[in-house]
């Protein structure tokens, strides 16, 4: 299958003579969660906003859907079919709900947008449920639900998440995982970058293990949870951790 994602020997940082991206590589299919792993300072938030045209490429590409996208701007990405959910700040918390909406939903013809807000709505009842109320009241995964919800009304082809689940308790990170993988199920690409390494592995596709803003490991999530150097490095764990119940270690 075609990717619809590849970025390729990226280099990229906040200052030109200071990268944080050293020829860093990746693909994307349609239909598929690809998860970012890696320590703290790899450069996975700093990749996922280069392809988004946050931060300046200085070297390497970026295709979507078979176009070069290297270094166009953040709006037009948007139209292109790319949409972006950052960490924080990703609502307007003094709008109320259906306001967010309308707001991302402002490049459409409004019939288009009225259409798109409705089915955002249908696809997460908590917030037509609460169209009404600021964002601002919403606990932590409600607020992420309209961050990707917004990000949905213009039907985007691949779908960019830094930390989705970042702050959350692990009932509403679970819930959070599964609205993502629903997302990838209905046909869009979706590359997300997580702490939350092995959970988002057991619902992820592939992942890529960044260091010192390069690739290190990647392939099937399967292979990588199963894999020792990343458990004890990258994800917190001993390698016994990873081994099934019976073959492990534990005292």
């Amino acid at each position: 299958m075609t990717p619809l994602l590849v970025a390729k020997d990226i280099v990229a940082g906040y200052q030109p003579d200071l990268p944080i991206l050293h020829g860093v590589s990746m693909e994307v299919t349609k239909g598929e969660v690809v998860t970012i792993i890696g320590p703290n300072g790899a450069g996975k938030s700093t990749l996922a906003k280069a392809i988004a045209g946050l931060v300046h490429v200085t070297s390497g590409d970026v295709w979507v859907d078979g176009t070069i996208a290297t270094n166009v701007a953040a709006h037009q990405m948007a139209g292109a079919g790319v949409g972006f959910v950052p960490q924080t700040a990703n609502v307007f918390t003094t709008l109320t709900i259906e306001e967010n909406l309308v707001v991302g939903g402002a490049a459409l013809a409004k019939p288009a947008a009225n259409r798109q807000i409705e089915r955002v709505f249908g696809l997460y009842p908590i917030l037509a449920d609460r169209r009404g109320d600021k964002a601002g009241v919403l606990s932590g995964g409600q607020r992420q639900i309209l961050a990707i919800g917004r990000a949905l009304l213009t039907e985007p082809k691949l779908l960019l998440l830094d930390e989705p689940t970042a702050g959350l308790s692990p009932k509403a990170a679970a819930e959070m995982f599964a609205t993502i993988r629903e997302i990838a199920t209905d046909g869009s690409g979706v590359l997300m970058v997580e702490q939350n390494a092995k959970a988002a592995l057991r619902m992820s596709d592939r992942g890529y293990v960044l260091a010192e803003g390069e690739n290190r490991i990647d392939g099937p999530s399967s292979s990588l949870l199963d894999n020792k150097e990343i458990g004890a490095i990258f994800l917190g764990a001993r390698p016994d951790d990873l081994l099934p119940v019976n073959q492990r270690n534990d005292p």
